[in-house]
């Protein structure tokens, strides 16, 4: 017999389902019905959603890192060049590098004062009583990174917007089933409005195609990961440990877990292998299923009982190509969680349906003692 979870728990895990659950209901029910077997087959694809089987999908199968419908491809077709997703050999290498170089320690440091800014900003009206929306500070926050990283000459905001809408274009055009006619042509002239947005002052940008698919990551993670860290600690009554400077780091690494903010890994197989004891054929379709390798859906965060390291880190990847801003999604959390003194309420909260990855479209909060606003929609 299980323990039941507690009522706030239980508000939270509702609450959150909710960004599944509202922009791809289908989709969610099918992987929900699923997830009892670490390997399943439907059709051509794979569903992987054990956490041995999705560690060695990344790390031991061979991948085609530009067929259609995988990251990799969609950032391909967005733009010319190699891109930071399907790149093999030293040219993936030397990509990676320069890339680790400017998110390392130093440059998340660098950039440290540009996020904190729009936070101190954007959340003094919790201070006097007022409610803050976090999702336009999502926003602010992640075009203000990314303008700092690139040497970008667009507005932060701007940013934001273009890579929101290049990334759901993406997802708009290699989903399964019928596309809206001109996805394609939408897809691209999103990329191309990111693109110009992000040149440099000092003229033609190097590398393009690889600075729209940094500021797509992480402007898309950030806005997803960011509002849902939030209306979890509101929801569950985490405030505490988010105030305890002990506790905080390893209540980052369990929200992040949680959120899992790309609970989907599209990928495809480039030779046979074996999953679990499921047969995979060159060619198949893998879905990676990171939500439920790392546990989100069944074990809450909990700085004081956190997943260890290696299952919370998968939300980012693994081997290789594993996502290189894990250390600047860390510390952007880490500095937003400080609101806790307000101990802050979700007021309203609505679902984004046509974003590319499970978030809100809206998430007000404000400090606790005012009188509850009406439920979500």
């Amino acid at each position: 017999m299980t323990d039941r979870p507690s009522p706030s728990l239980a508000r939270a895990r509702r609450r959150d389902r909710r960004v599944y659950t509202r922009s791809h209901p289908v989709l969610f029910a099918l992987l929900a019905a699923a997830r009892r077997r670490e390997v399943t087959r439907v059709g051509a694809a794979v569903l992987v959603h054990g956490t041995g089987p999705y560690r060695q999908a990344l790390t031991r199968v061979p991948l085609d890192r530009t067929a259609a419908g995988t990251t990799g491809g969609a950032a391909r077709d967005l733009a010319t060049g190699g891109t930071l997703f399907d790149q093999e050999g030293s040219g993936h290498r030397a990509t990676r590098r320069t890339v680790a170089d400017e998110l390392g320690a130093a440059g998340v440091e660098r950039l440290r004062p540009v996020w904190q800014g729009v936070l101190h900003r954007r959340l003094a009206p919790l201070g006097t009583g007022r409610e803050v929306d976090l999702v336009p500070l999502a926003r602010e926050l992640a075009g203000a990174t990314v303008r700092a990283l690139l040497g970008a000459t667009g507005d932060p905001e701007g940013i934001a917007s273009a890579a929101a809408e290049a990334a759901a274009a993406a997802v708009r055009d290699h989903l399964p089933g019928p596309r809206p006619p001109g996805t394609a042509d939408a897809a691209r002239a999103a990329a191309a409005q990111l693109e110009a947005l992000l040149a440099p002052a000092s003229g033609a940008a190097a590398e393009p195609a690889l600075r729209a698919v940094l500021a797509v990551a992480a402007v898309n993670t950030t806005v997803a990961a960011l509002p849902r860290a939030a209306a979890w600690c509101a929801d569950a009554g985490l405030w505490e440990q988010a105030a305890d400077d002990r506790l905080r780091p390893a209540l980052v690494g369990e929200l992040l877990r949680v959120i899992a903010p790309s609970p989907l890994l599209p990928r495809v197989a480039a030779a046979d292998a074996d999953l679990g004891g499921c047969p995979v054929r060159a060619g198949d379709r893998l879905i990676l299923v990171a939500r439920h390798a790392v546990r989100a859906h069944d074990q809450p965060p909990d700085a004081r009982h956190p997943a260890p390291p290696a299952v919370a880190q998968l939300v980012f990847g693994a081997g290789a190509h594993a996502c290189p801003g894990a250390r600047l999604a860390r510390a952007q959390l880490d500095d937003a969680l400080p609101i806790s003194p307000h101990r802050p309420t979700v007021r309203r909260a609505r679902v984004d349906r046509g974003a590319a990855l499970p978030g809100w479209r809206s998430l007000t909060v404000r400090a606790s003692g005012a009188r509850r606003s009406p439920e979500n929609r």
